[in-house]
């Protein structure tokens, strides 16, 4: 499993012309193009505000306001992950020309998945900054942020290992995963405080390795606050474990994979 992690650096080239490719394809024959990347955002963040200030309004308690911001800083992170999971579930399926051809590294295609949506998780971050900027949100703790980023990183690529292997073999995961990211989001601190949960529910959403995730960006970018270091702390070894287990379970199957597809 090593040798063949080891590889993936020889395949970098690759990578990055699928990623380029990837984010081309997704914009064919748009005329605004790659500007949807900053206007979807900017959309999103418009909804917010209007849905959270005049339709569902809130007070903002517990360090959440401007209500609509706080959630965009949740939303997007949480857009970056749910976006790689449900694509990475079909990603070898609908790529079988070129699973089937002897010398293709198969693990580039769900890593290729993580990265393209890593880059419009990029793109949307400078409309995330011009409201930080506006509000005075800023802070200090904002040189964590590569840090967080790096965690998100290698616990999606790990899960998109694991869920691209397994739908090979079996086709209901697309489905199931659909369902289970709408779950996954009520049960991640997206639209809510994690300070707002009940002890009592807070110790079963510590099992959900999101939950921290979000934190850290809403603590690093938002509130300022490091109290949840600890937690993130071990989400390092954390992360780390789900991507090797993750890679591990896909090396095993890889040779499955071209009679499957």
């Amino acid at each position: 499993m090593f040798k063949n992690l080891l590889t993936l650096f020889r395949y970098r080239v690759l990578i990055q012309s699928l990623v380029e490719r990837e984010l081309k394809a997704r914009y064919r024959g748009s005329v605004l193009g790659f500007l949807w990347s900053f206007i979807n955002p900017l959309l999103q963040l418009a909804i917010y505000w209007f849905v959270f200030s005049y339709i569902m309004p809130t007070r903002g308690s517990m360090g959440m306001s401007p209500y609509a911001l706080f959630l965009f800083t949740g939303i997007l992170p949480w857009t970056w992950f749910s976006s790689s999971v449900m694509e990475s579930s079909a990603i070898l399926i609908s790529s079988g020309n070129l699973i089937k051809k002897i010398l293709f590294p198969a693990e580039v295609l769900p890593i290729v998945v993580v990265l393209s949506n890593l880059v419009h998780f990029f793109l949307g971050l400078p409309i995330l900054f011009a409201f930080l900027i506006y509000y005075g949100k800023v802070q200090t703790t904002l040189v964590y942020f590569p840090a967080i980023v790096v965690l998100q990183l290698f616990l999606t690529l790990g899960i998109c290992f694991f869920v691209s292997a397994l739908a090979v073999h079996f086709r209901d995961v697309q489905n199931i995963i659909g369902n289970l990211m709408m779950l996954w989001f009520f049960a991640s601190p997206v639209i809510y405080s994690y300070l707002t949960i009940a002890p009592s529910i807070q110790r079963y959403l510590n099992y959900n390795p999101m939950t921290h995730i979000l934190v850290g960006y809403q603590q690093i970018l938002f509130t300022g606050e490091m109290g949840h270091w600890p937690w993130l702390l071990i989400m390092i070894p954390a992360s780390l474990v789900t991507f090797l287990v993750g890679y591990y379970f896909f090396d095993r199957l890889r040779e499955t994979f071209a009679e499957e597809v």
